[in-house]
C-alpha cells in the first residue's frame, strides 16, 4: 500500500511541476495517414486542453525542443488514434522524449473498414514512414534518430512484436481461428457479433470458419526490420498468429505489459505465449484485474462506445485505474531511459 501511495505521490509531484507539451499534426501523404507530435517545448503557457478525463496544457505548433534527443514511436489499436494515448505521451515528453503517432489507414476511430492482418501488414511501414517524416522536417533537426523506441497495444502491441523481430503470417492467424475460435472469438472476429450460448452460436462458428478459411490462406512470413528501432513495449498485444521462434530472442529489448482481466486478447492465448517463448523479454508491468483497455489513457467515454466494445474495453468492476495507470506508464518510461538514453543512465 505504502508503494502505490509513493508512486501516485511521485507522479502527481511531477504533474505538478511539468513543463508545457508542444504538440503538432502533420497531414497525411501518398506512405501514410496523419501524424501527430509531442514534444518539450521552452514556450510557455500553453491551452487547456480536455482529452476524456484529462485535463492538459497543450502548446499547438509551438517551437520543439530537443529534451533528451531520443524519439518514441507510438502504435495504436484497432479503431483508435493519438488521443488515447495521450497520458503515456505527456509522461515521455516529461521525461524529455518526443513522441510520433500514425493514423493507421483503414484501422483508425475515422476509418475503421480494414482491422485484422490487412492492417496488421502495413503497420510496421507506417511506424518507419513516420519516423521518415520526422527526420525530415527541420523543427526535430535536434533529434539523434538511430535509436528509436517503440509503444503499441493491442493491435499497436501486434506491430511492435513485428518491430522487434517477429514474423507472423494471415495463415498462421486462420489457423489459431480454426483451432480455438470459440474460446478466442473476438479476437478472431472483432466486434460483428457475440457468442451467447444460444441456438445462433454453431451458425455464427460456421460463417466465421468459412470466411476466415476464404479471406487468410496466405502463409508468406510478414516480417518488417527497421534498424532504428532500438526498444519496443508490447502492451496487450495481439500475439497468436507469431511464429514463436522468431521471438525467442528478439533482436531489440522487448517489453511486455499484460493484463488478467483481458477479455479480448485472452492472455492465454497472446501475451502470455510470448513471455513463455521469449528469453529475455521483461515483464514491465502485469496489471491484475485489468481489462483490455487499461492501457488507454485517458480511455474513451463510456457513452461512446457500443454495448460489447464497452464490455470488452470498459474497466472491470474494482479495478484501480489510477494506480494502475501510474505504475504502467512509470515503467514505461524507465524502461525507455534504460534502453535508449545508455550514457544518460
Amino acid at each position: 500500500m505504502f508503494f502505490r501511495f509513493l508512486l501516485i505521490s511521485l507522479a502527481l509531484s511531477a504533474s505538478a511541476h511539468a513543463a508545457t507539451v508542444g504538440t503538432l499534426t502533420l497531414p497525411a501523404d501518398d506512405d501514410g495517414g496523419a501524424v501527430t507530435l509531442f514534444y518539450p517545448t521552452a514556450a510557455a503557457g500553453g491551452r487547456p486542453e480536455t482529452r476524456g478525463d484529462l485535463q492538459l496544457m497543450l502548446a499547438p505548433d509551438a517551437p520543439p525542443a530537443p529534451g533528451n534527443g531520443r524519439l518514441i514511436a507510438i502504435s495504436h489499436g484497432s479503431g483508435g488514434g493519438p488521443w488515447v494515448h495521450t497520458t503515456l505521451a505527456k509522461a515521455l515528453v516529461e521525461a524529455g522524449f518526443t513522441v510520433v503517432l500514425p493514423l493507421h489507414r483503414g484501422d483508425n476511430w475515422t476509418d475503421p473498414g480494414r482491422p485484422g492482418p490487412d492492417s496488421w501488414k502495413q503497420r510496421p511501414a507506417e511506424i518507419s514512414h513516420a519516423i521518415d517524416r520526422v527526420v525530415a522536417d527541420p523543427r526535430f533537426a535536434g533529434l539523434k534518430l538511430d535509436r528509436v523506441g517503440g509503444f503499441g497495444m493491442s493491435a499497436g502491441g501486434h506491430t511492435m512484436l513485428s518491430l522487434a523481430g517477429g514474423a507472423w503470417s494471415p495463415e498462421r492467424f486462420r489457423a489459431h481461428c480454426e483451432k480455438d475460435l470459440a474460446e478466442d472469438f473476438y479476437s478472431c472476429i472483432g466486434l460483428a457479433t457475440r457468442l451467447t450460448g444460444g441456438a445462433l452460436d454453431g451458425l455464427k462458428l460456421w460463417v466465421a470458419r468459412h470466411v476466415l478459411d476464404w479471406k487468410f490462406r496466405d502463409a508468406t512470413p510478414q516480417v518488417h526490420n527497421d534498424p532504428r528501432i532500438a526498444a519496443v513495449v508490447a502492451g496487450v498485444p495481439a500475439a497468436a498468429d507469431f511464429d514463436l521462434a522468431t521471438l525467442a530472442k528478439p533482436r531489440v529489448p522487448l517489453g511486455l505489459i499484460t493484463a488478467d482481466g483481458d477479455r479480448w486478447l485472452l492472455p492465454r492465448f497472446h501475451s502470455d505465449r510470448v513471455l513463455a517463448a521469449c528469453q529475455g523479454c521483461e515483464l514491465i508491468a502485469a496489471l491484475p484485474g485489468a481489462g483490455h483497455g487499461a492501457l488507454l489513457a485517458p480511455p474513451p467515454a463510456a457513452s461512446n462506445l457500443g454495448r460489447l466494445e464497452c464490455e470488452l474495453l470498459c474497466d472491470p468492476r474494482g479495478f484501480d485505474r489510477p494506480a494502475a495507470t501510474t505504475v504502467w506508464v512509470q515503467a514505461c518510461v524507465a524502461f525507455f531511459r534504460r534502453h535508449l538514453l545508455q550514457a544518460k543512465m
